[in-house]
């Protein structure tokens, strides 16, 4: 079931000293590992689907069993995912990812050239992905996606002038929140239950001078 995320950006790695979860903040190697789009979309599908085989995972992205067994074990070096030792055969690998948020907030990384690239691939191949499930949720409600979901769905922008003092405030409440419910239902069943990705941005705009 998913996992929970906290792909956070540099500048937003205070507010997670304040939640009861402490994310793990991936090193240069890590991210160097996960700095690959492909590797991306299968970090994101082990996240959001549960456990994967790489025939599974190949059928999913249209690639070969050969390369994502190739780019599943480049992650698995790294700790970014792990085999599932309750599920598989002699003949066929399921993985996993290690339940617990990761965060991308790190400074030791971002202080080399090497780092900030890969910190900004990954980022970018995250956020393509997501911008990707939220226009094919929005194009899918157009064409007829079931109304009880549309229903339970919030696609919402606000702005409201903030201190960064306040910024983190707001950071922290929402992620309590958040985690409150990923701890709740992360490994619920039944019917109409479906994976759901939950998004919050709170990210300054750029400084266009003082308002009259």
């Amino acid at each position: 079931m998913p996992e929970n995320e906290t792909p956070q950006q540099p500048d937003a790695a205070g507010a997670d000293a304040q939640r009861p979860h402490q994310d793990r903040v991936l090193d240069s190697g890590a991210l160097r590992a996960l700095a690959h789009p492909l590797r991306v979309r299968i970090y994101d599908i082990l996240s959001q689907y549960g456990p994967q085989t790489a025939s599974s995972l190949a059928e999913r992205l249209g690639e070969s069993s050969g390369s994502t067994s190739y780019h599943l074990r480049a992650l698995a070096k790294q700790d970014l995912i792990r085999e599932a030792a309750d599920r598989g055969t002699g003949r066929e690998r399921w993985w996993e990812r290690p339940v617990g948020g990761v965060s991308f907030a790190n400074p030791e990384a971002m202080a080399t050239p090497a780092g900030r690239a890969a910190t900004q691939v990954v980022m970018n191949e995250f956020l393509r992905n997501r911008n990707e499930q939220l226009l094919d949720f929005v194009n899918r409600g157009i064409g007829g996606e079931d109304e009880a979901w549309q229903d339970g769905t919030l696609i919402s922008t606000a702005t409201a002038r903030l201190t960064p003092e306040q910024s983190k405030e707001l950071t922290i409440k929402i992620m309590a929140m958040i985690d409150e419910a990923v701890d709740k239902y992360r490994n619920q069943t039944g019917e109409n239950v479906r994976p759901v990705t939950i998004r919050a941005d709170v990210f300054p705009l750029p400084d266009l001078g003082a308002q009259s």
